[in-house]
C-alpha cells in the first residue's frame, strides 16, 4: 500500500497539522524499538524483515506490524508512538503537499528529497529498496518474449507495427491524467476502446487475472510494480524508461532519537533493504499472497538466504 487505496487521490494528513513529537522523544539502548507497518501485504513482509534483522543482531523490538493506512502510521511515528516502519518515497508528494513536483518522477530526486524535509522534523529515511512499486503496465510473458516487449517503448512499437493488444485496467486508470493517458502521450500510443477491457472497481487483482486468463483476448494489465501476483500469473511489468509515474521505492524511516540509540539500524537495514530488487520483492509478495506463506516466514527464509 503506497498512499490510499485510490493513487490518485491525496487524503489529508491528520498529522500534517500535528507538531512532530519525534525529535523530542528520547529512547535509551535498552528499551525495545517499536516497529510497525502498513496493512497490506509488502507492508507485511517489510516490517517482518526490519524486525527479524534487529533480532538476530540482539535489538529487541516490539511488533505493531499491520497498524493501518499511510495517514495512521504516519501520524503514530510524528507522535513518537512507533519508531520505525517502512514507507515509500514517493509519498513525499502527500507528506509536503508537493503532488505538483516532477521530482518524485526521479528516484533518486524522490528520496533525496523526502530525506532531507523529514530530517527537519527528526526522521531518518535509510536506504531504498531499488524496486518501485508505482503504477505500472504488465504483459503476458509469452507476449514479452516472443515481442522482445521489455519497455513501453517497445511497447509502442510493437502497437505502431499493428500488434494484436487488449489490456485490462480500472476506469479510473484509463479516464486519469495520471496514468493510461499520461503513458499513452510521453511513448506516442494510443489505445482504441477494442483494445480496453474497463473492470469495474478494477483492483489489480482482477486485472492480472484477466491477463493470466486471456479474458476476452486480454494480454496485458494495470498493476503496481512489486504486485505479488505478476511472477505466478506469467506477467511482466514493462519499464516506465521514461519516468512518467511517480517513483515509489520503500524504505525504512526512523525517528533520529532510536537511532541515536542504536546506531547499527542504519548499517542493518540498508544491507537488506539494497537487497529488494523488483523481481526479488514480486517474489517475496507472491510467496505470502498466492502460496499462502506467513510474513514471517518468508522473511525469516529471505534473511537466510542472505547469511549463507
Amino acid at each position: 500500500m503506497r498512499f490510499s487505496a485510490n493513487p490518485f487521490i491525496a487524503k489529508p494528513l491528520i498529522a500534517a497539522c500535528v507538531v512532530s513529537l519525534a525529535a523530542f522523544s528520547q529512547v535509551s539502548a535498552n528499551e525495545p524499538v517499536v516497529v510497525s507497518s502498513k496493512i497490506d501485504t509488502e507492508g507485511s513482509v517489510l516490517g517482518e524483515l526490519i524486525i527479524q534483522t534487529l533480532e538476530r543482531h540482539d535489538i529487541a523490538t516490539q511488533n505493531r506490524l499491520q497498524l493501518g493506512g499511510t495517514s495512521v502510521v504516519r501520524a503514530a511515528l510524528e507522535a513518537g508512538e512507533i519508531d520505525l516502519y517502512p514507507e515509500y518515497t514517493g509519498n513525499g508528494a502527500f507528506f509536503f503537499d508537493m503532488t505538483d513536483s516532477s521530482v518524485w518522477n526521479n528516484a533518486d530526486q524522490a528520496y533525496e528529497t523526502v530525506r532531507e524535509r523529514d530530517a527537519q522534523q527528526g526522521l531518518i529515511w535509510l536506504q531504498p529498496a531499488s524496486a518501485n512499486n508505482t503504477w505500472a503496465m504488465s504483459v503476458r510473458e509469452d507476449l514479452a518474449e516472443e515481442n522482445e516487449l521489455v519497455s513501453l517503448e517497445d511497447l509502442a512499437t510493437y502497437l505502431a507495427d499493428g500488434g494484436e493488444f487488449k489490456f485490462a485496467a480500472s476506469a479510473e486508470f484509463v479516464e486519469s491524467e495520471q496514468a493510461l493517458p499520461a503513458f499513452q502521450k510521453a511513448y506516442g500510443f494510443e489505445l482504441s476502446d477494442d483494445q480496453l477491457l474497463v473492470l469495474s472497481g478494477g483492483n489489480t487483482a482482477a486485472t492480472m487475472r484477466a491477463a493470466a486468463q486471456q479474458t476476452s483476448g486480454v494480454n496485458g494489465a494495470m498493476t503496481y510494480g512489486t504486485d505479488g501476483g505478476l511472477s505466478a500469473l506469467g506477467l511482466v511489468v514493462l519499464e516506465d524508461t521514461k519516468g512518467v509515474q511517480p517513483v515509489y521505492q520503500p524504505a525504512p524511516v526512523v525517528r533520529e532519537s532510536v537511532l541515536e540509540a542504536y546506531p547499527e539500524i542504519e548499517t542493518l537495514l540498508n544491507d537488506v533493504f539494497t537487497t529488494l530488487d523488483l523481481v526479488t520483492l514480486q517474489t517475496l509478495n507472491a510467496d505470502v499472497a498466492v502460496n499462502g506463506l506467513s510474513p514471517s516466514q518468508v522473511a525469516s527464509d529471505y534473511l537466510d538466504t542472505l547469511n549463507n
